[in-house]
């Protein structure tokens, strides 16, 4: 039975493929405390072992999959990328890319002191760095390098050996040293800087919400008291007096009769008006000096949570105290925004800037809702489908312009397919940001790209390299490993310092600007989770899209550094 499966497996090595991916997502899925292996090395350690009977794999499907998933990437990032780059996250992405200079150098220096041969070195690099990706730009120049095809094959081998043995530290290490020993070393009290955050951009912390039986926004009838303070006003006056608060009259009952209330609507006496608010408000300040009824007809009014998708030039770069002033936004209140690649929620405070790419979920009566989404951009709607001629003509494209080898003398520079298809990712997804019109990828299509791609690429490799793992990790031995927690540690350690003390960011957000530029989405589940607060996630965005793009590149780099 045992020499069938084997067999099997050799004869059909597609088997073997989604084989490593049901085990390693599968056993990638257990977590402690948030910290786990993952899906990535979960699928390498299980493709290594099944490797080990000796499979053979045709070569188109590990590219295929890698330039899907490097696309994505881009896609995903894109908006912003270009934002940090261009636009006000300059300090965040200036930041992002000396930290990426860190990540680079101390793996270079650690590969060269440990006299670590090409392969090892970007093996060392992939895994203490947490970034897989760089292992597919890597075996692009290794392949370039124009080696014989056995000594090619020994360095490709020995990338996903040091990369297993120094990526869990890189993942529960980087947690650690930023989640743990940053706010010590660089003594920050991170729950009460993040508080003092909140008060001096306008913001404080909501209990409740989703799932829960309290809810933010409410609609409530009240009728108007003799002598009332808003007796003879009209509704722009009335909505006036609490100037601070953002409090709609959207109907009105007046003699008997419902109307809809414009704003130089009159308020008079014993009238019964409709008004939408945040909760505290309506309880607090009018609820005290007004009598509550239970006005079913009238507050029988057709509300919607639509997810709008960002797309004005005009609102790009303004704050949320500058958007609720605007016509549009009137009757409409903010219940999230998201942002990025990873879906980052946004904590929302007055001063919070709105950028194109971003989702925000809107609540309130539909004709206000549809009014705000027109000023905004465009309903994200639920879609299943993708534009797939889309996604294959951009990748086309993006690998078209990366396969073209440019000489200077006889050194030939080239992006390779790989570059390519993640610089047309960053392109048109930023483009898609701005026109909306066209590329439409569902997140769920995203994620495949994204996670499943990668994941066939990294299964490909490790049943390819399987019967040579186990002697590379004899050779290389522990010392690898403490190898790995220095290029881990040291370039964390150096970016929170940088990040306090020379680009001064704010105490709130320096270590969401750490993990962002390393790409350590683990260690900023950690820091919000000890902040008691999604403040840190304001530095994550910027840094995490330019380091993703540069910490990727590095792999192709750091291969030319070596050799």
């Amino acid at each position: 039975m045992i020499d069938w499966l084997f067999q099997t497996l050799r004869t059909y090595p597609e088997i073997a493929v989604f084989l490593s991916l049901a085990l390693g997502y599968y056993f990638g899925s257990f977590t402690y405390k948030g910290l786990g292996l993952g899906a990535v090395t979960a699928t390498l350690i299980a493709a290594v072992i099944i490797g080990q009977i000796g499979i053979t794999i045709s070569s188109p499907l590990k590219p295929f999959f890698f330039l899907m998933f490097l696309f994505a990437i881009g896609y995903g990032v894109g908006p912003q990328f270009v934002r940090g780059i261009a636009q006000d996250g300059v300090p965040q992405a200036v930041f992002a890319a000396v930290v990426c200079v860190f990540c680079l150098l101390a793996a270079y220096l650690g590969g060269k002191l440990a006299g670590y041969d090409v392969g090892s070195t970007v093996g060392l690099y992939a895994g203490s760095q947490t970034i897989s990706a760089s292992m597919g730009l890597a075996t692009d120049a290794v392949n370039r390098l124009g080696l014989p095809a056995d000594e090619a094959k020994k360095l490709l081998d020995a990338m996903p050996v040091a990369y297993a043995v120094t990526y869990i530290f890189g993942t529960v290490g980087s947690a650690i040293v930023l989640a743990l020993l940053g706010p010590a070393l660089l003594g920050i009290d991170l729950e009460t800087a993040c508080k003092k955050y909140e008060e001096e951009h306008g913001g404080k912390k909501q209990l409740g919400g989703p799932g829960t039986a309290w809810h933010q926004f409410d609609l409530r009838a009240y009728r108007v008291r003799e002598r009332g303070p808003v007796v003879g006003k009209t509704v722009e006056q009335a909505e006036a007096l609490i100037p601070d608060q953002r409090v709609f009259v959207l109907r009105l009952r007046q003699a008997g009769k419902i109307v809809e209330a414009t704003s130089d609507a009159v308020i008079h006496a014993g009238d019964v008006v409709a008004v939408a608010g945040r909760r505290d408000v309506l309880v607090q300040l009018i609820g005290e000096q007004a009598e509550e009824v239970d006005d079913r007809e009238l507050l029988a009014v057709p509300i919607e949570g639509v997810d709008v998708y960002v797309t004005s030039k005009e609102a790009d770069g303004k704050t949320l105290e500058e958007l609720a002033k605007a016509p549009g936004a009137r009757g409409v209140f903010l219940r999230k925004i998201t942002r990025g690649a990873i879906a980052t929620e946004i904590p929302i405070l007055p001063d919070t800037k709105i950028n194109r790419g971003d989702i925000v979920t809107l609540v309130g009566r539909t004709p206000d809702v549809a009014a705000a989404t027109k000023m905004l951009g465009r309903p994200d709607r639920v879609t299943d489908v993708a534009d797939v001629a889309f996604i294959g003509a951009a990748i086309a494209i993006g690998a078209l312009v990366g396969a073209f080898v440019y000489k200077i003398g006889s050194v030939p520079l080239t992006l390779s397919t790989s570059g390519g298809a993640l610089i047309s990712g960053l392109f048109f997804g930023w483009l898609r940001s701005v026109h909306p019109t066209f590329g439409r990828i569902p997140s769920p299509t995203v994620w495949f790209m994204n996670s499943v791609g990668l994941n066939v690429f990294i299964a490909v490799v490790g049943i390819s390299s399987g019967p040579g793992f186990v002697a590379g990790l004899q050779k290389l031995g522990f010392s690898l490993f403490l190898w790995g927690v220095v290029v881990t540690t040291v370039p964390l350690i150096l970016a929170m310092y940088v990040g306090k003390y020379l680009f001064r960011f704010h105490d709130a957000i320096v270590l969401g600007c750490c993990s962002g530029a390393r790409t350590t989405t683990a260690s900023l589940g950690m820091i919000n989770d000890r902040a008691k607060s999604q403040i840190p996630g304001l530095g994550y965005t910027v840094t995490y899209a330019v380091g993703n793009t540069l910490l990727t590149i590095w792999g192709m780099v750091l291969v030319m550094l070596m050799t």
